[in-house]
C-alpha cells in the first residue's frame, strides 16, 4: 500500500462514521479537517470533492453489513437456516450499527433520494443486490426441495429488507433496542411460516 493509500484510508476511516451520522449535506468541511487533523488541501489532494469522499465513505460503512450477509448466505443448509443466520446477526451487530449512526444503506437513501443521483444510484444497485442474494438463496432452496415452492422469492425478500430496514430505523429512532429484538423475533416467524414445507 502506498503512502497516498494509506491517506485515503485513513481520512476514509475517520470521516466515514461522521457522514453516515450528519449525512453528506450535514457534514461539514471542519468536521472532515478536525476528525482527520489533515488541512483541506490534503483532504481534496485525496478526493476530487466532498461528494467523491462521500462515496468512499458510504462504501466503507456498508462494507461491514454485506460481510455479515455474505457470510451467512454461504453457510450450509437450507434458505431457512441462511436467514435466521442473518437475522442473528443483525441482533448482534445492533448496538453497533446503532452507535454508528444506523444503517448506512437507509441513511443514504433517504438523503440521497432527491438530491445526490450518483449515490442514490449506488443504494440503488445495493438494494438490488442485496434482494437478488435472498432470492437466489430461495430458489436454491426451492431446487432442493427444503423450502416450499409456493413462496415468490422476490417478494419475500422486499419484505424481508423492509422489515430489517424498519426495524432498525424504529428502534434507533425511539432510542429503544428492545425493539429491534421484537422485529427479529417477528422476522424469524416469517421466515419459518413462509418458508418450511410444513
Amino acid at each position: 500500500m502506498t503512502k497516498a493509500d494509506r491517506t485515503r484510508s485513513y481520512i476514509i476511516e475517520q470521516v466515514a462514521p461522521i457522514f453516515n451520522k450528519k449525512g453528506v449535506h450535514g457534514t461539514s468541511l471542519s468536521d472532515i479537517t478536525n476528525a482527520t487533523g489533515l488541512t483541506k488541501g490534503a483532504i481534496y489532494g485525496n478526493f476530487i470533492d466532498k461528494d467523491a469522499l462521500a462515496m468512499a465513505c458510504f462504501e466503507y460503512n456498508l462494507r461491514f453489513l454485506q460481510k455479515g450477509l455474505y457470510k451467512s448466505l454461504a453457510k450450509r443448509g437450507s434458505a431457512v437456516q441462511k436467514l435466521e443466520g442473518l437475522i442473528d446477526f443483525y441482533e448482534d451487530h445492533y448496538l453497533n450499527i446503532s452507535v454508528n449512526g444506523g444503517c448506512p444503506l437507509m441513511n443514504s437513501a433517504i438523503e440521497a433520494d432527491d438530491a445526490y443521483p450518483v449515490l442514490k444510484k449506488k443504494v440503488q444497485d445495493t438494494f438490488k443486490l442485496w434482494k437478488a442474494e435472498l432470492s437466489g438463496t430461495i430458489i436454491d432452496s426451492q431446487k432442493a426441495f427444503e423450502v416450499s415452492a409456493d413462496v415468490d422469492p422476490i417478494s419475500f425478500s422486499n419484505t424481508f429488507i423492509a422489515l430489517v430496514e424498519g426495524g432498525i430505523l424504529l428502534a434507533k429512532t425511539m432510542e429503544e433496542p428492545e425493539y429491534f429484538k421484537q422485529i427479529a423475533n417477528q422476522l424469524r416467524a416469517f421466515v419459518q411460516q413462509e418458508l418450511n414445507l410444513n
